[in-house]
């Protein structure tokens, strides 16, 4: 099959879908692999690596996406949705409950979208999301204590405190994987933190992993009025699976926050949890709302694209060279692909996201 492997064009988004390793291992089982010229650079990975691994280069976009598998990182933006197909298989991650005209243009062009974020094991879990999740959780209080220094408009709190006075508190809404990767960093700082999660079982969990070192609380809508004015650094780590994450905090208790402290909605790419989110860019990552720093970016994980393409690759790759192997075969031969199709010749066929847009639905 032919596979092409297109430059991101999201703000400052490094990643790249396919790198030399994984070209060459659908080179050799002898698929043909077409990449954009400077896709990879972002990640490390230079046009001539590409080449040796047996990739043939390509200097426009069209020419990368003019095949019958698309491999990226990112959904297309609007300037790409000319160049979606109908005899195209586009695998990437697509967070079509959070974007109405992504779903649209996919409707329209009769591609069939096989999303990372829904691929599904039988046991529940969701392993092209995990590698990106563990990311995004740690960067979520990396990128939070930096925005907590004075100078970056915060209100100047050292997340691990030194002796004779207390560290930052960090609140994370959802003990999930990326609320476990956050808690692990805020931890290590010494930070003090609290999860807060409506699954007792996975409190459970959490208390196995971190002991007596995180506050572990039952979700409730007075639990979470009790944390969230008292975070330093309030992390929104929710996930519903394809589906728009719930509000959990609203304006008015963002409100009662602390001038200079952070919000770092991790959730943002499904619509956030946190009211006063929106989604920002790596350009821009922050704006001040009602005192707070808000951090919205959502592809997170494009800041760190070296480690990132790598670990989004070791996950990817099996699948994608079903998808290259057996075309659209292959959603029969693994169930958990099979989860991942969103969109197939002009229907929304994902379960949940018809839930979101059920006008959509034919």
């Amino acid at each position: 099959m032919d596979v092409g492997v297109p430059k991101e064009t999201k703000d400052q988004e490094y990643r790249v879908g396919l790198s030399p390793h994984s070209v060459r291992s659908l080179t050799e089982q002898g698929h043909t692999v077409f990449v954009e010229t400077g896709a990879g650079d972002g990640s490390g990975f230079t046009d001539a690596e590409y080449f040796q691994a047996g990739a043939k280069l390509v200097t426009e976009a069209a020419a990368a996406w003019n095949h019958g598998l698309v491999v990226k990182v990112k959904e297309p933006l609007p300037a790409e949705y000319a160049y979606l197909q109908k005899e195209q298989m586009l695998f990437t991650y697509l967070h079509l409950a959070a974007d109405r005209a992504l779903t649209r243009a996919l409707l329209d062009a009769g591609t069939t979208a096989i999303a990372y974020e829904t691929v599904e094991l039988p046991d529940k879990r969701l392993p092209l999301l995990a590698p990106m999740s563990i990311i995004a959780g740690r960067l979520a209080v990396q990128f939070g204590a930096r925005y907590l220094e004075r100078q970056q408009g915060g209100r100047g709190v050292l997340l691990g405190g030194v002796p004779g006075v207390k560290p930052g508190n960090v609140v994370i809404l959802g003990g999930g994987v990326v609320g476990t990767e956050a808690a692990r960093i805020a931890v290590g700082l010494g930070a003090r933190v609290q999860i807060v999660d409506v699954n007792v079982d996975r409190l459970s969990y959490l208390e196995t992993l971190f002991g007596s070192r995180v506050e572990l609380l039952y979700s409730s809508v007075s639990q979470i009025e009790t944390v969230v004015p008292d975070a330093d650094l309030l992390i929104g780590a929710v996930l519903v699976l394809a589906r728009k994450a719930p509000i959990l905090v609203s304006r008015a208790l963002v409100q009662q926050m602390r001038p200079g402290s952070v919000i770092v909605d991790v959730a943002v790419d499904q619509g956030g949890c946190i009211e006063t989110v929106r989604p920002t860019s790596h350009s821009h990552p922050t704006y001040v709302e009602a005192g707070v720093v808000h951090y919205g970016v959502p592809n997170m994980p494009g800041a760190v694209p070296w480690t990132a393409t790598q670990a989004l690759n070791n996950s990817t790759l099996p699948y994608t060279m079903q998808l290259a192997n057996y075309g659209l075969e292959a959603l029969d031969r693994n169930p958990a692909l099979a989860h991942g199709l969103n969109v197939q010749r002009h229907h929304l066929v994902h379960l949940a996201v018809q839930g979101v847009f059920p006008d959509l639905v034919t």
